[in-house]
């Protein structure tokens, strides 16, 4: 069997973007690691969620552990650098920030986590982060550079997949009004292409429709960001499946031809 690392920005990333992948891969007897780059400590708490004197920080890596077990994920390092937050804020400029991380060193601890584990798969994002969030710019960055120092031949990129959120957009007026009560700006960066990747560029297509109810639990395990009132909570089943059925990468190398790869270890 083989062992795959999922190198993600903040807590609740992993459980929103590969936790199908990464449970397909426990189940099928992989070995799965999870490395969060930071503790996502300029998320926005749910009102109440956080105990007296406990940090953000403190919560989220506590929220990841649990969802890390739901998941099925055989360890889970933290790489030690603080989120950054939204493109433009000031936050960004905190130099103990992932942005601002050295990028050498950060290369280097990720790295080790590689030859530790002896790596045979890594998962990063794509080169924009998915939507453009320096930290998950960043992940790429140090993601990619990680893998060459540390011999790591098979990188993929996740991301989602814009031409299918466009076709539900357009189809589906629910998912529609859905997108637009989540974040108005967030889904008109969809319309303008500054979101995920054209489906003609994406290489593999995983389907983890048999992780879906656990998927869901995964994403709830991060309670002080998403709530069972969310949008991630409320939509139905069918919702749930068209929108996270399938995990979505991109191989770096020559485009697809054909159909989608359909296996991160084959």
């Amino acid at each position: 069997m083989a062992t795959m690392v999922n190198f993600h920005a903040h807590p609740d990333d992993e459980a929103i973007a590969t936790s199908g992948t990464m449970m397909k891969a426990a189940d099928e007897g992989h070995r799965v690691v999870l490395v969060v780059a930071t503790k996502g400590e300029q998320g926005e708490p749910v009102p109440g969620a956080l105990s007296p004197g406990e940090t953000l920080g403190e919560r989220r890596a506590a929220e990841t552990l649990e969802a890390a077990k739901i998941i099925g994920a055989h360890r889970v390092e933290f790489l030690g650098y603080e989120d950054s937050g939204m493109a433009g804020e000031g936050s960004n400029n905190n130099p103990a920030s992932f942005w601002q991380a050295d990028f050498d060193e950060a290369v280097e601890r990720l790295a080790r986590i590689l030859a530790e584990e002896s790596a045979d798969v890594l998962t990063v994002y794509d080169d924009h982060g998915g939507y453009g969030h320096p930290d998950h710019i960043q992940v790429h960055r140090v993601g990619v550079g990680a893998a060459r120092k540390a011999g790591v031949e098979r990188v993929f990129y996740a991301t989602m997949n814009r031409t299918q959120i466009l076709r539900q957009m357009a189809e589906v007026e629910s998912f529609a009004e859905a997108m637009e009560d989540i974040d108005v700006e967030g889904a008109e960066r969809i319309r303008d292409e500054e979101f995920g990747t054209e489906e003609a560029d994406i290489t593999h297509a995983v389907d983890v429709s048999a992780y879906l109810e656990r998927k869901r639990v995964a994403m709830l395990a991060h309670a002080s960001q998403i709530t069972a009132d969310s949008f991630f909570g409320t939509m139905t089943d069918e919702q749930f499946a068209d929108a996270f059925g399938t995990e979505w990468f991109v191989a770096p190398g020559p485009p697809r031809t054909g159909d989608f790869a359909t296996d991160l270890f084959g």
